[in-house]
C-alpha cells in the first residue's frame, strides 16, 4: 500500500482516508466551490430495508493487506467485483487489481477457480502504470469488459493518471490506447495535494460512457483537491468526441486534460449510477456518518432527491452494486415502488489502522412511482430482459420490446436479466423480433448492426453478438448503412 496521508492530503494512486469530507445533506459544489442550491420541488423519498453484512465478505490472500476501492457488478447471476490490493509476487511491488465473485453480495467471495482472489491486473514496468494499478471501474458493454484504473509509475508521483484496458470475460485484460493513460491532470493549479487524476467511475448510457473521476489539479477542486469532475464520449477510450461537464452543460473538448470547471461532488473516491427507475445519476460518496447519495438530473442541473445516507463505519470509499452498463439494479420485491442502493465499502473491523477488509451496506428507497405511466415504465426497465409470452426474451429498449430467440443473445445485450417478466412489460410494445441468422451488416467507422423484421437497422457494439446469433455480417459501404432507417441500439 504506497498511499499516504500527510496533512490530511491525498498523495498518490490509492487512496486512504479523506480530507475535509462532505457533510450528510450538504449540497455539492459546483463551479469552483459554490453550491447548487436545491430546487424548491426537491423530493425527500422514505426509505426502509437497512442492511448489512454480518461481517467481511472479501479479502486478498495473506499478504494482500489492503482491499479497498471495490467495483461490483450484478453480471448473469453472479455478483463480481474488482479491487485495489497487493499481492507480493503478482508483479511490481505495487498495487494490484484483485477479481473475486459470489452467488450474492453477501458473499463469501472466491477467485474464478475457487479459493482466494486472484490478481487480474497489475503494473506495466517502464509504463505510466509500472507500479501501481488500482481504483478499478468495471463496465460490461455487449461482449466487452472495460477496466478503467489508476495507474502511477511510482510511490508519491505527481501525475497519476487513468488507464483502460478490455477484456472477454473480466478475468484476463489488455491494455488499450495502446497501453497510453486516456486522461491525465489537468494542471489548472498547483495545490500541496500532488495526487493528479484517477479514482475512475464510468457509466454506460444512450451510446455515451459517462467518466466521473478526481483531479487534485482541477480548478474546481476544492483547496484540498477534493473534486469529482466528468466527461462523456461515445468512444470507451475517450480518443474524441470528448465532451467535458461545465457550468453551463456539456461542451465539446479538445483533449481529456482540458480545464476542470466544474466538479459535481466535494469529495474523493466517489463512484457513479444511472438510475432508471428515478430517471437521475446518483453520486455515491463518503460523509461523516456513513455514505451519502447524491442526486442529479440527468443533464447536471437540478437535484431531483434529497441525499440520502447509507449509515455504517468506513475508511474507504464506496463501490456501488450495478449493473453490467453501470445502471441501478432493479428491486426483486417490486420494481415499481422500490430501488436499491446498496454499496461494498472498506471498513477497520478487527482494529487494524488501514482498509483492510470489504463489507456490504445497504438500504431501499419508497415511493419511486417508476410505473406510473408508460414513459415511467420505459425507463425503469430500459436494458432489462425478461421471458417473453412466446418462450423467448424480451429487451427493452428505447421505449419498447424487441423479441429476441436465443438467451445468450438476449443476455449479452441486457444489462440485467429478469427471470419473470413484471406485470408493467405489458405496456410496452412489441416492435421488432431478433431470429437466429438474422441479416447483419457492418460498415467502415459505422461498426455493426442486426436488420431485423421492422427493416430498420439495430446497432449492436461488437461482431460476437452477431456471431452469437448464427448470423454473419454483410459488408456495406457508409451510404448504404446510412440508408436504413435507424432503429434504436440494441445496447444503450
Amino acid at each position: 500500500m504506497f498511499a499516504s496521508v500527510l496533512a490530511g492530503l491525498l498523495l498518490a494512486g490509492c487512496t486512504q482516508g479523506y480530507a475535509q469530507p462532505q457533510a450528510a445533506g450538504e449540497q455539492p459544489a459546483i463551479a469552483g466551490g459554490k453550491t447548487a442550491a436545491p430546487r424548491p420541488t426537491d423530493v425527500k423519498l422514505a426509505s426502509g430495508d437497512p442492511r448489512q453484512s454480518g461481517g467481511v465478505i472479501a479479502a486478498g490472500g495473506a499478504d494482500a493487506v489492503y482491499n479497498y476501492g471495490p467495483s461490483v457488478m450484478l453480471d448473469r447471476g453472479q455478483t463480481r467485483m474488482w479491487w485495489c490490493s497487493q499481492y507480493g509476487g503478482a508483479g511490481p511491488a505495487g498495487d494490484d487489481i484483485l477479481y473475486a465473485q459470489a452467488q450474492s453480495m453477501d458473499g463469501p467471495f472466491a477467485g474464478p477457480g475457487g479459493g482466494i482472489p486472484a490478481a487480474v491486473f497489475s503494473g506495466a514496468p517502464g509504463q505510466f502504470d509500472g507500479m501501481h494499478t488500482c481504483d478499478p471501474s468495471v463496465l460490461r458493454v455487449g461482449s466487452t469488459y472495460y477496466l478503467y484504473y489508476t495507474g502511477a509509475a511510482g510511490d508519491h508521483a505527481l501525475g497519476n493518471a487513468i488507464g483502460l484496458a478490455t477484456s472477454p470475460d473480466g478475468v484476463h485484460w489488455t491494455r488499450a490506447a495502446g497501453g497510453r493513460p486516456i486522461l491525465g491532470p489537468s494542471h489548472d493549479v498547483h495545490r500541496a495535494n500532488v495526487y493528479g487524476a484517477g479514482q475512475p467511475s464510468v457509466v454506460y448510457l444512450d451510446g455515451w460512457f459517462y467518466l466521473m473521476f478526481t483531479d487534485t489539479t482541477g480548478r474546481a477542486a476544492g483547496a484540498n483537491g477534493a473534486g469529482q469532475f466528468l466527461l462523456r464520449s461515445r468512444d470507451p477510450a475517450f480518443g474524441s468526441g470528448v465532451q467535458a461537464l461545465d457550468v453551463g452543460g456539456f461542451v465539446p473538448v479538445a483533449s481529456t486534460s482540458g480545464p476542470r470547471a466544474r466538479s459535481i461532488v466535494d469529495g474523493f473516491s466517489a463512484d457513479l449510477m444511472w438510475v432508471g427507475a428515478l430517471a437521475a445519476f446518483v453520486v455515491a460518496h463518503e460523509t461523516d456518518g456513513g455514505t451519502t447519495l447524491t442526486f442529479w438530473t440527468a443533464d447536471f442541473t437540478e437535484h431531483p432527491f434529497q441525499p440520502v445516507v447509507i449509515p455504517g463505519p468506513w475508511q474507504e470509499g464506496p463501490g456501488l452494486v450495478r449493473r453490467a452498463d453501470g445502471h441501478a439494479p432493479l428491486s426483486s420485491a417490486d420494481p415499481c415502488d422500490r430501488v436499491p442502493f446498496d454499496v461494498v465499502r472498506a471498513t477497520t473491523l478487527g482494529g487494524a489502522n488501514a482498509p483492510s477488509d470489504l463489507r456490504h451496506f445497504g438500504l431501499d428507497l419508497l415511493g419511486s412511482q417508476a410505473c406510473a405511466n408508460p414513459g415511467r415504465v420505459a425507463a425503469t426497465f430500459d436494458g432489462v430482459t425478461a421471458p417473453s409470452p412466446e418462450r423467448t426474451m424480451d429487451l427493452v429498449r428505447a421505449g419498447a420490446r424487441v423479441r429476441v430467440d436465443r438467451r445468450t443473445v438476449a443476455v449479452a445485450l441486457a444489462g440485467e436479466v429478469l427471470e419473470k417478466a413484471p406485470a408493467a412489460l405489458a405496456t410496452l410494445p412489441v416492435t421488432a423480433s431478433l431470429r437466429p441468422g438474422a441479416e447483419a451488416v457492418e460498415a467502415p467507422d459505422r461498426g455493426f448492426a442486426f436488420v431485423l423484421d421492422d427493416r430498420k437497422r439495430w446497432r449492436v457494439p461488437d461482431g460476437g453478438i452477431v456471431g452469437n446469433n448464427a448470423s454473419t455480417a454483410r459488408p456495406v459501404s457508409s451510404a448504404q448503412w446510412d440508408a436504413y432507417p435507424k432503429g434504436a441500439s440494441l445496447v444503450g
